[in-house]
């Protein structure tokens, strides 16, 4: 049974203006019905982008904790119809205190990208997900699909990782650029596991799995492949540093933007076996935030 801003969102010709002027919220509150367990105690957060070229991230250790299930319960038509026309400081008093809350992270007339916190706010909390994020820099979607794809075989099929970081579900993810691979797993890590078992480190590259699947990767692929943030010209990263508490993540059906006023993309759930499509990333980048609605059960399927 569709919820009352489902059936509004599919209705809408354009679901990121749906009453005339630009507001990702509608898009949002309705994507965050099916995240609720995908993203439930994790405090949400925004990057909301300024046509000068100013970058605003909102979060949950800066303002008050947002979570999706609040997201999704506390915007409705009259709210966006009438009074996301309004300031914030004119709206006060129109709206409830949730509502005030979600209008501090997704301003109206302004382009936002969905993200959260990968594992909670703060620091050193014991870490529940694992994800890799195959950062290319000009290097096609097709190599970092491949990379992408050999990594999560790797994972699968690596019975020390196994051993150490016992039971996960594995969940691809395009990024609306690139790949995420994520790890579920079903007993929580240690920072101090991740630091010595999954942090890259480049003075000794092939002491964390992240080095050692890096290494394989690039003499399976013949693509050149290296571990970490830290960005090397012509190489594509396997980059698992956005994975601590503190750090922040973008979430499924989060849209993607080039620039301040262009969508190029959106964030999309995978099957290993879309993974594993070669020229995939093709029909990925046809998506559109009016069909991401219309398919988001089919999509929502490929969470774990």
């Amino acid at each position: 049974m569709h919820s009352e801003l489902r059936k509004l969102a599919l209705k809408a010709k354009d679901a990121l203006r749906p009453f005339g002027e630009l507001d990702c919220l509608m898009y949002y509150a309705t994507v965050s019905e099916v995240l609720r367990d995908f993203l439930k105690g994790k405090e949400l957060a925004s990057k909301i982008y300024i046509p000068q070229g100013l970058e605003l991230l909102k979060r949950g250790s800066q303002l008050e904790p947002l979570f999706a299930f609040e997201l999704a319960a506390n915007v409705n038509e009259d709210f966006l119809r009438e009074t996301r026309k309004l300031h914030l400081n004119e709206a006060r008093g129109k709206i409830s205190k949730k509502q005030e809350k979600i209008w501090k992270y997704f301003y109206p007339r302004k382009n936002c990208t969905f993200l959260y916190a990968t594992n909670t706010e703060g620091i050193n909390h014991q870490i529940e997900r694992v994800f890799f994020d195959i950062d290319r820099k000009s290097q096609g979607p097709e190599d970092a699909r491949l990379i992408a794809s050999e990594l999560a075989g790797l994972i699968q099929a690596d019975s020390d990782f196994k051993k150490k970081i016992g039971k996960f579900d594995l969940m691809p993810m395009w990024t609306g650029s690139s790949f995420h691979v994520y790890l579920l797993l079903e007993k929580p890590i240690t920072h101090g596991f991740y630091d010595k078992e999954l942090m890259f480190s480049k003075s000794r590259p092939l002491n964390s799995f992240t080095g050692k699947w890096a290494q394989e990767i690039a003499k399976a692929t013949g693509l050149k492949v290296i571990g970490g943030h830290e960005k090397q010209e012509g190489f594509i990263n396997i980059d698992p540093s956005q994975t601590p508490s503190g750090k922040l993540a973008r979430a499924p059906f989060s849209l993607h933007f080039k620039d301040a006023k262009t969508l190029d993309g959106i964030a999309l759930p995978l099957t290993f076996k879309q993974l594993g499509t070669k020229g995939i990333s093709r029909e990925l980048r046809k998506e559109t935030p009016e069909k991401a609605i219309k398919e988001l059960d089919f999509r929502a399927k490929a969470i774990p």
